[in-house]
């Protein structure tokens, strides 16, 4: 289906009018900013999916109604009014989430690839994302031990995201990545990428709100990275970077004039202590660290940063970059010059995770004990809708729904045994039906290809006093049919799945959020109105 020209309601006119109607009309058209919006929105999720999600036939399933009805919802949660950001952050999770309709049931192979190496026991403060969904809370000192499962962009913004699994789970969670990590995400190195273990602490939990589906976490910077010694890529950043500064190399004057290290040594010790104040009690956990020559180094996490300490366990290698290197009262003899390592605001923390090695011995299990796995719950993929431009859903009496269909359906394309139809047009007639148990209205919405009657069906007493004439309204889950007098009929029935109605010309959010609307002049006014004048005048 096309978008075709907007046609002149003039019953007699000359070919040049006829073509100033049309580009005026589809210049007013492109001119909407709700539209643009619509449409720039709809080319950021498509270039965050990449090719590789278009089925068959070219097309990429990401329905125009479903985008204005996301946008819509968001509008509605928001009413103190919306940025780009925040709407295409809701559509992009909107839509991640659609694509993961029944995928968070099956075991994701890539954690399955990585549980065959998995042989650490978990951190004391572990919580599995599971429960995160089941609880619907998260404490300040849990411990996610979490696998990347993707990292991206957020489109329209720089707002890193990360999406984590862990080893226990069958659900996913998005993070936002705090920005001190942001570096690690690029082209350069690429450390915290698909396939990463990391560490995370101190989060707080962002639940669902109107314009979300699931909950996300809110960004941490209390967050290390693991590395894997056996891994070449991890070997080789570890000697390139962390091997060459012992911590007799550490001087004071050097750091004062800009110098930085990178440190690697084995945690030996982690303690807690209390510094007393005149009008406060500050917490603290000093770490000591042993580096590849026996020199012993304290490494302090003062107030909220000791929720870091939850992610470290005795023996395990810790890699610390750019630390904030300090004059310490706290060392003893054993220390280097008195010098201490703090947690500053360009540390970046690896972690090689200690792992103990057990004897394993075979039991002979008893006679009344059962052993042997339940299985995963399975997931098919046939139960991972796809629709395109031209294959759409059709039930028995073939009716064809186009709820899902990718481009924006005008009045000049229904056709009878449509189904799932979504208008965005204009309110320029009103009648209620007054022979009606029912609260029933019709309304003549008009786009850019024509006008059609709409025949709205309330399931309770509605107030015209928010429509009115010229109002912009946005209305899905219309059904094509016959009516009697063998005349195209649109009905909409408020309790029917997927369907809203919704007059964008009263939408608080709308008004507020300048990248949805645009500010009129009044000496526009006057030609707008001479305009439509003319549009209706039967020469």
């Amino acid at each position: 289906m096309e978008n075709r020209g907007y046609a002149c309601n003039t019953k007699v006119g000359s070919a040049m009018d006829v073509d100033h109607c049309q580009q005026k009309e589809e210049e007013e058209e492109q001119e909407d900013p709700f539209l643009k919006f619509v449409d720039y929105a709809r080319s950021e999720l498509l270039s965050l999916e990449g090719d590789r999600n278009k089925d068959d036939d070219g097309s990429d399933g990401l329905g125009w109604s479903w985008i204005v009805s996301r946008i819509l919802k968001t509008c509605i949660a928001y009413s103190s009014g919306v940025t780009p950001a925040i709407l295409l952050s809701e559509l992009s999770q909107a839509w991640s989430e659609q694509r993961w309709v029944g995928a968070p049931k099956k075991p994701l192979e890539l954690i399955n690839h990585l549980k065959k190496n998995h042989r650490r026991t978990k951190l004391p403060n572990t919580v599995t994302i599971d429960s995160i969904y089941a609880k619907n809370f998260l404490s300040l000192n849990s411990v996610l031990e979490a696998v990347i499962i993707d990292a991206f962009v957020l489109p329209g913004t720089n707002i890193h995201m990360l999406t984590l699994g862990d080893y226990w789970s069958s659900n996913i969670i998005d993070v936002y990545l705090h920005r001190r990590f942001y570096d690690l995400t690029g082209l350069q190195n690429g450390i915290l990428k698909r396939g990463r273990e990391i560490f995370l602490t101190g989060c707080y939990l962002r639940t669902a709100t109107g314009g979300s589906g699931h909950p996300r976490l809110l960004p941490t910077e209390y967050l290390v990275i693991l590395l894997d010694e056996n891994q070449d890529d991890d070997a080789m950043l570890l000697g390139a970077q962390f091997c060459s500064d012992p911590f007799s190399s550490i001087s004071l004057d050097a750091v004062n004039r800009g110098a930085s290290y990178s440190l690697y040594a084995r945690i030996e010790k982690i303690e807690s202590s209390e510094i007393h104040r005149k009008f406060e009690t500050l917490q603290r956990k000093q770490i000591t660290l042993v580096d590849g020559d026996g020199v012993k180094l304290k490494f302090f996490l003062w107030g909220e940063q000791i929720l870091l300490a939850n992610l470290f366990r005795v023996g395990s290698m810790l890699a610390l970059d750019k630390p904030y290197v300090n004059i310490s009262v706290d060392c003893d003899t054993e220390t280097s010059e008195d010098l201490c390592l703090e947690y500053g605001s360009e540390t970046q923390l690896y972690l090689v995770p200690y792992i103990q090695h057990e004897e394993q011995v075979c039991v002979t299990l008893t006679p009344n004990r059962r052993h042997g796995s339940r299985p995963l719950g399975s997931f098919n993929s046939s139960q991972d809708l796809k629709f395109s431009q031209v294959s759409l859903p059709r039930d028995s009496q073939g009716t064809i729904d186009f709820s899902n269909y990718p481009f924006r359906s005008f009045v000049v394309d229904l056709r009878i045994k449509m189904t799932g139809i979504s208008l965005y047009g204009a309110v320029t007639d009103i009648i209620k039906e007054e022979n009606n148990q029912q609260t029933v209205f019709s309304l003549r919405i008009a786009d850019t290809s024509g006008e059609i009657w709409t025949k709205l069906h309330f399931a309770r007493f509605w107030s015209l006093g928010r429509v009115s004439f010229g109002h912009t309204v946005y209305i899905s889950g219309l059904t094509c049919t016959m009516s009697k007098q063998k005349c195209l009929e649109v009905l909409w029935f408020e309790n029917d799945i997927g369907a809203s109605f919704i007059n964008l010309s009263c939408l608080p959010a709308l008004i507020n959020s300048s990248c949805l609307h645009k500010l009129s002049r009044l000496t526009d006014i006057f030609y707008q109105t001479s305009y439509a004048q003319l549009l209706s005048y039967n020469f």
